[in-house]
């Protein structure tokens, strides 16, 4: 004689064939807020529930539903990635892709998703402040902010974690992972003194950048610790693009034709600052040494290849990610810590 089994058949039903929650308590002999309960992880449901909900859902091949469980949570389950920099920078530039690789690196070992929004206008901004206001993300990572960006403010008014790439002044209140700028500027400049440079230039990043200006000032101590005096026809603003670089090159041959050392304050400018050296018959490193800083793919594969100042790039965005994880599960947008990550300086041909 045939059994039959009283328990609910197994189906795909529901909306695109996927099981619902109702047919996982069916199956199981439970109420729905029993599943929706060991689902969740609750202590509060008897072993005898919980084993039948778990038998339940493997065999009908329930997926919960991520943004419900975020939601009953209290939480987006999500993470914004902010970039205030056009997307010709994002996707030229070495730097932001290997934060985005370490970000979603780290981002893969939790229940997280990542989103990727680029701000190049205040009215794009103000689109990001209302959709962060609709508690769309747990949290929000900042990367290359300059002096006076409102967005840190922004966020914390919406009491809402945020960890920053870098600081934007000495004094920086909000969390923040950085690289050791202004030791790693000085390591390389003095590598320049001690291979025999006497007219060393520089080119610097964006003024309204902090991490420009600890650049820098590891040029100036640098030149004080080998007791030089500064010459400011020696130094050059860029902006940390490939254009800026040869521009910034361009006018230290003009004013100071007898330099023979260059401290760039990223690889991407120190390639073209070598593109105008080429151009004017100056040989790297004979007559010029060059130095840049980061240490990306770029300084692998210039003509000769550039030594650089190498930093962390992608644990950066690692460190970010925990650290902003850290401020979500306190619950407090305050909370976090300040990390400096150690830089080394990387000898190859161009100096």
């Amino acid at each position: 004689m045939a059994v039959r089994d009283r328990r609910t058949p197994v189906t795909r039903g529901g909306r695109g064939g996927r099981p619902t929650l109702e047919q996982v308590a069916a199956r199981a002999g439970v109420g729905r807020g029993t599943v929706s309960r060991v689902i969740n992880g609750s202590d509060q449901v008897s072993e005898q529930a919980r084993t039948a909900v778990e038998r339940a859902v493997a065999e009908l091949g329930y997926v919960p539903n991520r943004a419900a469980r975020a939601l009953a949570a209290g939480s987006a389950d999500a993470v914004a990635l902010v970039i205030p920099e056009p997307e010709t920078r994002l996707f030229s530039e070495p730097y932001f892709s290997d934060i985005v690789r370490g970000v979603s690196a780290e981002l893969a070992e939790t229940d997280k998703q990542l989103l990727l929004t680029l701000i190049r206008s205040p009215r794009e901004r103000e689109r990001l402040a209302a959709y962060l206001s609709a508690d769309r993300v747990d949290g929000v990572l900042l990367v290359s902010v300059h002096e006076g960006d409102p967005l840190p403010e922004m966020l914390a008014a919406m009491g809402l974690p945020a960890v920053l790439n870098g600081r934007r002044a000495a004094g920086e209140a909000v969390p923040y992972v950085d690289s050791d700028n202004t030791g790693g500027a000085q390591a390389a400049v003095e590598h320049l003194i001690g291979r025999g440079r006497s007219a060393i230039a520089t080119i610097t990043g964006p003024s309204d950048m902090y991490v420009a200006s600890c650049r820098l000032e590891g040029y100036r101590q640098a030149l004080k610790g080998a007791g030089r005096e500064e010459d400011a026809g020696l130094v050059a603003v860029g902006d940390f693009t490939e254009e800026g670089g040869r521009r910034a090159m361009e006018e230290l041959l003009e004013r100071r034709p007898a330099l023979d050392a260059v401290f760039a304050a990223s690889d991407v400018m120190a390639a073209g600052a070598l593109q105008v050296l080429r151009a004017a018959g100056r040989t790297v490193p004979d007559e010029v040494a060059v130095v840049g800083f980061e240490d990306s793919p770029v300084a692998r594969h210039t003509d000769p290849p550039l030594t650089s100042v190498r930093q962390p790039t992608e644990e950066m965005g690692r460190a970010m990610v925990r650290v902003l994880l850290d401020g979500i599960d306190a619950k407090d947008a305050t909370q976090g810590r300040h990390v400096v990550l150690p830089t080394e300086l990387v000898v190859r041909a161009s100096g």
